[in-house]
């Protein structure tokens, strides 16, 4: 049945030219709203979280010109990652991110350091293609259910994963060049 839906829904892509669903600057397409273990209203709070604290945090012309930081939310849980010189700032990033509507727990992953080059954050985004197309590769197993973030080489796993399903990420992941560490934020359903 599913693979029937799957198949209908891909051919109304090709059909309609039009494949999202637009939601006050969220778009969720309907392979993600098929495939993700989350909520319609879940992935749209956790969009709206995203924008929300970069449109704070972008304020803010301190943290805008001198730091480096990225919000991931999944499912109500926010990972911040990136550098920041000063304590102070990395204190007052999260204590904006902390009181966001919608936020239950906050991963704080900011370390005291320049921002990173953009070289850096270029590997960056390779080694995380590299992630998404190994979790592709496990069987029985769709890789929407995991969010992989790299930052600095440290590869951060989050999403609603059964335990087996979570090992096996990491087990696909950990084979990837130039990963120093993997770091899971897994919420497990069983």
């Amino acid at each position: 049945m599913k693979k029937l839906l799957l198949l209908l829904l891909a051919q109304s892509f090709f059909i309609s030219g039009c494949s999202t669903i637009a939601t006050g600057g969220a778009e969720i397409t309907g392979l993600s709203l098929l495939n993700d273990r989350r909520s319609r209203d879940a992935i749209l709070a956790d969009e709206a979280i995203e924008d929300h604290a970069g449109a704070q945090l972008n304020d803010y012309d301190d943290l805008r010109e001198k730091c480096h930081f990225n919000i991931t939310a999944y499912n109500g849980a926010v990972l911040v990652t990136g550098e920041t010189p000063k304590e102070e700032f990395r204190d007052r990033i999260i204590d904006i991110v902390r009181v966001i509507p919608g936020v239950k727990l906050v991963h704080n992953k900011l370390i005291i350091a320049n921002p990173s080059p953009y070289n850096f954050r270029a590997s960056d985004s390779l080694i995380t293609s590299r992630v998404k197309t190994a979790l592709t590769q496990i069987p029985e197993f769709d890789a929407s259910w995991v969010k992989v973030v790299t930052e600095k080489n440290t590869v951060y796993l989050m999403g609603l994963v059964h335990r087996t399903e979570g090992a096996a990420a990491i087990e696909a992941s950990r084979y990837q060049p130039d990963i120093k560490q993997i770091i899971t934020i897994f919420e497990y359903i069983d």
